[in-house]
């Protein structure tokens, strides 16, 4: 999909250099990428406190011995 954005280019010009990207677009892409998964971890503490757990559970045993 083509798309033309308006970008700060001090901005990508910045993140290509740190992340060594050869491309503007693969800079966009991994910027773009790294965002969504910082979203996906945050929804993770939406979850704390409101998952119940079996308190006699004993994580010790599932352990494998090898």
């Amino acid at each position: 999909m083509a798309t033309n954005l308006a970008l700060d280019d001090k901005l990508i010009e910045t993140a290509q250099k740190l992340g060594r990207h050869r491309t503007k677009r693969e800079t966009v892409s991994k910027a773009l990428e790294e965002y969504i998964q910082h979203l996906q971890q945050q929804s993770i503490f939406d979850e704390y406190g409101s998952i119940d757990y079996e308190p006699s559970y004993d994580y010790k045993k599932q352990r494998n011995h090898t």
